[in-house]
C-alpha cells in the first residue's frame, strides 16, 4: 500500500513538471522531455494520455522523433505558477488596470479577482501589501486596441508582413506595409519597430496612429534588427528624429549620472568613456535645446548642428549686453 502511494505521488509531480515544461516552450521532442523526467518515451506517452484525460489539449507533432504541444483549447486549464510568478502576474494585472491599453482595465481587474481567489494566503499577503503601499504615477497618453497589439505581437512571431492605415505626424494616412520586428512600450505610448517595405527602411510606428485593426499578409524572412536593443532604437527615433532640430552633444559626466537626469523619452545616450557620453535629442525649437541643455546643470560641447552653435553664441551676446558686460 504504501509503495503505491509512492508511486501515485511520484506520477503526480512528474505530471505537473512535464505540464510546466509543455507551457513554458511551444514544442518539444518525446526523447527531450523524456531527458528531462529521466524517463523512456514510453513514460512521456502515458503521461501525455493523462494529461489529455484531464483537459490539457496536447497535440502530438509529427516526424520521426514524435513532438508534444500544449495547444489552445475549448476551456483554459490551470497554469502551473510559482510564487514569484504568481505574484508577478498578479502585480501586471494590477498595473495593465491603470495602464494604456483600451478596454483593459475592466479585463484586468476581474482576471486579477479570480487570481487572488486561488492564491495562497502568504501570496495573497505579499500581492496586497504592494498594493497597499504602492501609488501608481499614471500620465495622460493615447490608448490602444488590445486586438491590434494582438495581432501586431502575432505577426511579430510568425514572421508576417502587415498592411495597415497609418496617420503620421506630418502627413495624411496612407496605406503601408512592413515587415514587424517588435513592440516597444515607454510607460505611456506603445511603438512598433518594422522595416518598411516601400521606403526600404527601418521605421518606428506609434500604435495608437493605427486606424483600425492591422491584416495579414505575407510571410517574410526575418531581417537583422535595427540595433541590439529595440527599446534603444526606439529611443533614439523619438528623441531626435521626429523633431525639426536634432542634435549631438558631448556631456561631460558618466552615461548614468546623466540617465539619472534625462529621460530616454526626450534623449539617446551613448558612452563616450568613463567620464563623457554622446548625448542625441530634438526640438521644435533651438531654444528648447538650450533651456533643457541649462536644465541638466552639466558642462557639454555642442558637435552638431552648427546652427545650434550659432544659436548659443548670440543668446551669449544678448545675455552679456543685459548685465553690460562686453561681448
Amino acid at each position: 500500500m504504501e509503495s503505491r502511494i509512492r508511486h501515485m505521488l511520484e506520477t503526480s509531480a512528474r505530471l505537473l513538471k512535464l505540464l510546466s515544461l509543455l507551457q513554458v516552450r511551444r514544442d518539444w521532442t518525446g526523447p527531450e522531455l523524456a531527458d528531462r523526467l529521466s524517463v523512456d518515451v514510453r513514460t512521456i506517452r502515458r503521461d501525455v494520455d493523462k494529461l489529455r484525460s484531464l483537459g490539457y489539449p496536447v497535440t502530438s507533432l509529427p516526424g520521426a522523433t514524435g513532438g508534444y504541444q500544449l495547444g489552445a483549447g475549448a476551456e483554459l486549464p490551470p497554469l502551473l505558477l510559482d510564487d514569484d510568478e504568481a505574484v508577478a502576474v498578479a502585480v501586471g494585472l494590477r498595473t495593465a488596470a491603470n495602464g494604456s491599453i483600451a478596454g483593459i482595465e475592466e479585463t484586468s481587474v476581474r482576471a486579477l479577482t479570480k487570481l487572488e481567489q486561488v492564491l495562497p494566503s502568504r501570496l495573497r499577503r505579499r500581492v496586497q501589501a504592494l498594493q497597499t503601499h504602492t501609488t501608481p504615477l499614471t500620465a495622460a497618453g493615447p490608448t490602444v486596441d488590445p486586438e491590434t497589439l494582438t495581432i501586431i505581437a502575432a505577426a511579430c512571431r510568425d514572421h508576417q508582413q502587415l498592411r495597415f492605415t497609418y496617420a503620421s505626424t506630418h502627413g495624411e494616412p496612407a496605406k503601408r506595409l512592413a515587415e514587424p520586428q517588435g513592440l516597444v512600450h515607454t510607460g505611456r505610448r506603445w511603438y512598433l519597430v518594422a522595416w518598411d517595405v516601400s521606403k526600404e527602411d527601418w521605421r518606428t510606428f506609434r500604435v495608437d496612429r493605427i486606424t483600425g485593426h492591422p491584416t495579414l499578409a505575407a510571410r517574410f524572412t526575418p531581417r537583422e534588427p535595427p540595433a541590439e536593443s529595440l527599446g534603444e532604437f526606439v529611443s533614439r527615433q523619438i528623441s531626435s528624429n521626429v523633431y525639426t532640430y536634432q542634435a549631438v552633444l558631448r556631456i561631460h559626466a558618466p552615461l548614468q549620472v546623466v540617465a539619472e537626469r534625462t529621460s530616454p523619452m526626450s534623449v539617446s545616450l551613448e558612452p563616450v568613456d568613463d567620464t563623457s557620453c554622446l548625448m542625441r535629442t530634438g526640438a521644435e525649437a533651438l531654444d528648447r535645446i538650450v533651456f533643457y541643455l541649462l536644465y541638466l546643470d552639466l558642462d557639454f560641447e555642442i558637435l552638431e548642428p552648427q546652427r545650434l552653435r550659432d544659436h548659443v553664441g548670440t543668446l551669449i551676446t544678448r545675455l552679456q549686453k543685459s548685465i553690460g558686460a562686453q561681448a
